[in-house]
């Protein structure tokens, strides 16, 4: 049986997290104590009690999703649960990079909380937004977006599935892709109460201040593949690895593709590394024959362990 492991990213987030892996296995602990010795405060707190206005940050938010999808992963490993292929979703490629033994685990929560930081910085408040567009028919979305743009930015952010398609950009062409998409069909279009337009062009600037920080960092080859953000391809090479978080910036997340990818691999279950279940819950949409189990919290063991037969 072929496993992927899956990493989940922004919007996972909840105060308590890894708590309870913290409590119940010394790995994961010591894990939250390597974190808050590597970014120099108590990230482990923010992870464990909140508040989460202050989890909700982009900085601290994308550094304690990959301490605690760390955390999990550890435990995994040290139960000998080993996956044929990982990817991971956006800021969760950080965190599958860390389990496939490319990027350090320091260097990844020093570089995630520094590109939070830059997309943050890169677009003013209130100009850009982002939007999830539900059940837009397919082949509806270019004309969509043509129409909306008016001399101004929005693309599609994140491919996340048949039924969920988000766009980012200017707030205006946000706003008009909204109404122009339930106009063609679209079940609902929501606003996302997000503080950055991630993955458009808006985020050029951040794309090339991070780049500084990449060209820093050693890069391993991978000790298992990875599916990518950018291509939705097989990376095997440190060189390819930096390479798609560098591209990953200012392009879509194209999810969709790589789960069908891991299906024509003959992936046959998932396991959802980290907080929440978000990832789990895109699958059963775009690939429903491939079972999904996540673990996050120590509770999710049993589970775990009754669907893999360890």
């Amino acid at each position: 049986m072929k496993i992927a492991f899956l990493f989940p990213g922004q919007g996972s987030q909840y105060a308590g997290m890894g708590r309870s892996l913290a409590e119940q296995y010394p790995v994961a602990r010591q894990t939250f104590e390597e974190a808050d010795e590597a970014l120099g405060f108590p990230l482990s707190k923010l992870c464990f009690e909140g508040p989460e206005e202050e989890l909700r940050l982009t900085e601290n938010t994308q550094p304690a999703l990959v301490a605690v999808s760390t955390a999990a992963w550890r435990v995994l490993h040290e139960a000998g649960l080993e996956p044929g292929v990982v990817a991971g979703h956006s800021l969760g490629e950080y965190s599958a990079l860390v389990a496939a033994g490319s990027l350090a685990f320091g260097d990844a929560l020093r570089l995630v909380r520094k590109r939070g930081r830059y997309m943050q910085e890169a677009v003013p408040a209130g100009v850009g937004a982002m939007a999830a567009l539900l059940k837009l028919p397919e082949g509806k979305l270019d004309g969509v977006l043509a129409e909306a743009a008016q001399g101004e930015v929005v693309s599609a952010a994140n491919l996340n599935s048949p039924d969920q398609i988000v766009v980012a950009g200017h707030a205006g062409a946000v706003e008009r892709a909204m109404t122009l998409a339930k106009a063609a069909g679209a079940k609902r279009a929501v606003a996302l109460p997000v503080s950055a337009p991630f993955h458009c062009a808006l985020m050029k600037l951040a794309q090339e201040r991070l780049k500084v920080d990449l060209d820093a960092i050693e890069f391993r080859d991978l000790a298992f593949p990875l599916v990518n953000n950018w291509q939705a391809r097989e990376v095997t090479s440190g060189a390819d690895a930096r390479q798609g978080l560098y591209e990953q910036v200012p392009n879509p997340v194209r999810w969709t593709e790589s789960m069908r990818l891991l299906a024509a691999r003959g992936v046959e279950r998932c396991v959802e590394v980290g907080a929440g279940a978000v990832l789990s819950g895109l699958m059963k949409s775009i690939e429903p024959g491939i079972r999904c189990v996540r673990f996050g919290e120590a509770g999710d063991r049993e589970k775990l362990d009754a669907e893999l037969a360890l």
